[in-house]
């Protein structure tokens, strides 16, 4: 067995592989060759956490994933020295069933889902935006802005977190980071962050929108990766209700995704409407940007293929550039 550490997971999986690789993954699930049931959630109650299963099989183009990740959140961690989210991706052998590879999951889960937004970039986006407007400062803003720097050619840069501290060291570490341009603005409110954008990233852990719709100019693309649970809320419902709705997963997304799940309880919004699974573009069954003027939506709430696929792509990576520690198992 190979084990990666997070830094080692960040070696083997440069952002391009992992755009690509989720593009397959999509692919596989709406191609009806993946396997990956909702995730299982396992409350702990003596310490307030909450441990999530997400086992997947894909079978693409590239080849074959086997994976399950642990991903544990425990809101008491961080006062013990301890990061919040906890996360580990143990991968099989798809033809054996044998165990080859442990990689440490919340750097990887990162990436991933950074990727995941530059793969609906690349699919979406006009392809001369320009400026990018990130919502949150934390590790998934980071991810999704260097991802959309691949996706795209990003010329200007606005980060609006509700904590201008945060921002600013956003900011600070972010500015010239690969292709993502030397300037960063922190952006003093919503408004300023998203009125010139051509892509909106918001990953944040809200229950009310980030943004007012008014302010969003035709023609802007959305990724948003925060929304993962009913209660949580990022996009207006009036956005969702103009916007090309596009989904990773659509049995995930009406199960977990609060920007549509709360529209659709209002009654503001049918789930008929959603145009496509990303994968379905990626096949080309499903059309994406139409117009200049449309506005495309990307709602992604993390599926288990994603983890599959991108450990699959960093254990593959990693064999080739020798790092890692092997172990007998």
């Amino acid at each position: 067995m190979l084990i990666l550490n997070a830094e080692e997971v960040r070696q083997a999986l440069p952002m391009d592989e992992a755009v690509a690789a989720m593009k397959d993954a999509y692919a596989s699930l709406s191609n009806g060759t993946a396997v990956a049931p909702l995730r299982t959630r396992l409350p702990i109650p003596n310490s307030d956490a909450l441990s999530l299963f997400m086992p997947a099989y894909a079978k693409s183009v590239t080849g074959e994933a086997l994976a399950v990740k642990a991903v544990s959140l425990f809101p008491n961690n961080p006062a013990k020295g301890l990061a919040y989210i906890q996360a580990a991706v143990l991968v099989f052998d798809p033809q054996t069933g044998r165990a080859i590879g442990l990689l440490e999951g919340s750097s990887l889960t990162a990436i991933r889902t950074g990727a995941a937004g530059g793969a609906a970039i690349d699919l979406l986006a006009r392809p001369d935006s320009k400026v990018v407007a990130i919502f949150g400062a934390g590790t998934q803003g980071r991810t999704q802005l260097e991802a959309a720097a691949i996706a795209r050619h990003i010329e200007s840069v606005f980060i609006f977190d509700s904590d201008l501290q945060k921002a600013a060291v956003f900011a600070q570490e972010m500015a010239g980071r690969g292709r993502v341009p030397k300037k960063i603005q922190v952006a003093a409110s919503s408004k300023e962050a998203i009125e010139n954008a051509d892509i909106i990233c918001t990953a944040t852990t809200s229950t009310k929108p980030v943004f007012d719709d008014k302010d969003l100019k035709a023609g802007t693309h959305i990724s948003a990766v925060g929304s993962y649970t009913p209660e949580m809320q990022e996009v207006p419902a009036g956005t969702i209700q103009r916007a090309k709705v596009v989904v990773d997963s659509r049995s995930a997304s009406l199960e977990e995704a609060g920007d549509l799940i709360q529209p659709i309880r209002a009654g503001l919004y049918d789930e008929a409407r959603i145009h496509a699974e990303l994968g379905e573009i990626v096949l080309g069954r499903k059309s994406g940007r139409e117009s200049d003027d449309e506005i495309t939506y990307f709602k992604s709430v993390g599926i288990a293929v994603q983890d599959a696929v991108a450990a699959q792509t960093a254990l593959r990576n990693a064999l080739k550039m020798n790092i890692g520690r092997k172990v007998d198992f």
